[in-house]
């Protein structure tokens, strides 16, 4: 099993479109993702903390795939470069993406 993060820092005046990210992107993601070995995806929306301060991040997405190879295949397969320039439409954020492995 492999893990494609993607998250969003929290900034001053950054746009995020939580509803056309759930709506539109994630599902262009399983669609295009899923072929080539996606599992999962665990999309979670930043809340302030304990001490009502505000989250680190907007959003991030977990994607799981099958293995290493799974995600290579997706990320460098045909529907990354539509994924990527869809990413425009709501937000304009730079994110930050980290691949990790269980265990």
């Amino acid at each position: 099993m492999a893990i494609f993060s993607v998250l969003y820092p929290a900034r001053e005046g950054a746009k995020f479109d939580h509803d056309y990210y759930a709506a539109v992107h994630i599902p262009m993601v399983r669609k295009g993702f899923e072929p080539t070995g996606l599992t999962d995806v665990k999309v979670l929306r930043g809340v302030p903390g304990p001490d009502g301060g505000p989250p680190p991040f907007v959003a991030m997405v977990h994607l799981t795939f099958r293995d290493a190879e799974a995600l290579g295949a997706s990320l460098g397969g045909p529907a990354a470069p539509a994924i990527l320039a869809d990413v425009a439409k709501f937000t304009d954020i730079t994110p930050i993406t980290q691949v990790s492995v269980a265990g």
